[in-house]
């Protein structure tokens, strides 16, 4: 059946939402590439991207209801049934899965009661997975309204989504502190970010994505590089064996030489720098689990 017409905001809501996108649409030259922040704004208001929401974009901007809907189906990014006020993702493309990403998005997926996409009862978290985050140096990547939590393990994201079902306040691994979904989207829809600090905090590459850049300048000093899976592997930089179970301490013990440094014959070394030695015992790539994904794909 044919959808009736959505309903308008209420009016006090209508007039704060028409002041802020004004001012989001005299930044454009031409009004209709100020679709995504506005799409952004609307998100803000109701945590998703409501049939209202998408009404009021098209009126502002003098688009078609289709044109808007056409935008707003075809990036991820916005919601379009109601999520959470965390949107936990974890990343299960092709490094993070191997290194544990798969068996964190299967074992969160029990822990909270949850599917692909489906939000826990109490309204607290919103469960997907996701593709690349660019942070691979970090694997595997958990990010929680697209802020990073790197070198997670089965037993640390559960902590962590335990933490913010029950309101206790938890500091992403690197860049800005943590906020809800709906006050993301409004920093995503151009409007400054007003919490203390936040705009200083940044989330910096780690030291393998930036080896390459080193060496391009001609620097050659040590690059000490954490290994996140325990004490055995940390404390022995030429061994490639397995670094422990997941779940093992980080140790904050550190790689040296770096691959960077001449080897003791004068030779640069010749092993690979990153963050990890091993896969996870937990993860897809150990022989006790078979290839491919702990889960399809939407369960």
């Amino acid at each position: 059946m044919p959808q009736l017409p959505a309903p308008d905001y209420p009016a006090d809501v209508r007039t704060r939402l028409e002041a802020d996108a004004r001012e989001v649409i005299a930044r454009y030259p031409d009004s209709r590439s100020a679709l995504l922040p506005l799409l952004h704004l609307v998100q803000s208001e109701e945590g998703h991207v409501t049939r209202t929401g998408q009404r009021f974009c098209a009126e502002m901007l003098g688009l078609t209801t289709a044109e808007v809907t056409a935008v707003a189906t075809f990036y991820s990014m916005y919601r379009r049934k109601p999520s959470g006020d965390y949107q936990v993702g974890v990343c299960t493309n092709t490094l993070c899965a191997v290194m544990g990403g798969d068996a964190i998005f299967e074992a969160l997926q029990e822990h909270l009661g949850v599917g692909n996409g489906e939000t826990t009862d109490d309204g607290k978290v919103t469960l997907e997975h996701i593709e690349c985050n660019a942070a691979c140096d970090f694997a595997p990547v958990v990010m929680v309204n697209w802020e990073f939590f790197d070198n997670q393990t089965v037993d640390s994201a559960k902590g962590l989504v335990d933490d913010l079902r029950a309101g206790t306040q938890v500091e992403p691994t690197r860049g800005a502190p943590l906020c809800t979904f709906k006050d993301t989207a409004r920093i995503l829809a151009g409007f400054p970010d007003e919490r203390p600090g936040a705009v200083e905090a940044s989330g910096g590459a780690g030291p393998a994505s930036l080896v390459g850049l080193r060496l391009a300048k001609g620097e050659t000093g040590p690059a000490r590089v954490v290994h996140p899976r325990g004490s055995e592997a940390a404390g022995s930089p030429g061994s490639a064996g397995p670094a422990g179970s997941a779940g093992s301490s980080r140790d904050g013990s550190a790689h040296d030489p770096s691959p960077a440094d001449p080897s003791p014959s004068g030779q640069p070394s010749s092993k690979h720098l990153s963050s990890h030695d091993a896969p996870q015992d937990t993860s897809a790539s150990d022989p006790d689990h078979p290839a491919g994904p702990a889960a399809e794909e939407g369960e």
